[in-house]
């Protein structure tokens, strides 16, 4: 059987990385797309791991070249999909998840559209405010400024066939799993 894409996305702060690495855990035969992004890294992400990290003119160039599949700026920094890492895993029969921002989500719906896409929301904005400042990776102004992004992203939800809410982590999961292993 070929491989599925599947699209995560929501909000900066909803949890998107934490209900992929456990989904990763319960379903070992998916595989994680990594990200490109011109944004330094955080403490602790390693380069080809957690991101492939670009600066601004390679990411130009490779945009140039049709090497993205969706690729997008969101607060003031750039990321996309190599297409690379998903037609080698596609054609190996293994399926993808990509952890994407809502506009790279919406470029996939156009060039990938049997893709599946998964919307994650917070249970409230004030949830989404105190993970942003709990996780302590960004500054007062980038948290406001994700904030701002979530509030118009928060209401893209009805364009994707399938939302999770994160409100209770094993139960986010587990209804990720369900959507997942219901598709595969």
């Amino acid at each position: 059987m070929p491989g599925k894409v599947f699209v995560i996305t929501g909000p900066s702060g909803v949890g998107k990385g934490t209900l992929i690495r456990t989904l990763l855990e319960r379903m070992p035969d998916l595989e994680l797309a990594v990200s490109a992004t011109t944004r330094s890294p955080r403490p602790g992400e390693e380069p080809g791991v957690h991101y492939h990290f670009l600066d601004d003119v390679e990411f130009d160039r490779r945009v140039v070249e049709g090497d993205f599949v969706e690729h997008a700026e969101y607060s003031g920094r750039r990321y996309g999909t190599l297409r690379s890492e998903l037609e080698k895993r596609v054609a190996a029969d293994h399926s993808v998840v990509l952890e994407i921002e809502v506009q790279g989500a919406r470029q996939i719906a156009q060039t990938l559209p049997d893709a599946v896409r998964i919307f994650i929301a917070p249970p409230n904005e004030e949830t989404l405010r105190l993970r942003l400042v709990g996780r302590g990776t960004d500054a007062k102004d980038e948290i406001e400024r994700r904030l701002a992004v979530a509030k118009a992203e928060l209401e893209a939800q009805h364009e994707f066939a399938h939302v999770v809410e994160n409100d209770r982590l094993d139960d986010a999961v587990s209804a990720l799993e369900r959507i997942v292993r219901g598709v595969a």
